[in-house]
């Protein structure tokens, strides 16, 4: 189990079980909330994470990938902890920024790199993920 939540500590979550991938994901929209270059991301499953303090807000839209898809984040310090969507069914996608234990950090391999045509030139790809021009 892992569990992390907000900067401010108003919102706490927890998800059960190994994360299913590791991605990152350098889309206008992971961009824009995370306010870098692009997101680490981690997959959990849906039955496997809760909410265990607070309620995240919300926010909908269409993602550059065409579905909608869901930030939640928390409504004081406005950290994005989390998203879900029709593109990943059943699954969390946990910022890993967020989680408490920074040593996950160290141990990730990456899966996967979305949207890489878009990564910036000055960042290099990840050796053995793949490298997919979409969302999924």
């Amino acid at each position: 189990m892992v569990a992390g939540g907000c900067m401010c500590g108003n919102v706490r979550y927890e998800a059960g079980g190994e994360s299913a991938a590791s991605i990152l994901c350098h889309c206008t929209d992971c961009r824009k909330i995370g306010g870098s270059t692009y997101s680490t991301n981690g997959v959990y499953d849906a039955d496997q994470f809760k909410v265990t303090k607070g309620t995240p807000k919300q926010h909908k839209k269409k993602a550059d990938g065409g579905n909608e898809i869901i930030s939640n984040f928390c409504g004081d310090c406005g950290s994005t902890m989390w998203r879900e969507g029709a593109t990943f069914p059943g699954k969390r996608i946990v910022k890993v920024g967020t989680l408490d234990d920074t040593s996950i950090l160290d141990n990730l391999t990456i899966n996967a790199e979305l949207f890489a045509d878009t990564r910036p030139k000055w960042v290099a790809p990840q050796s053995g993920a793949d490298q997919k021009k979409a969302m999924a």
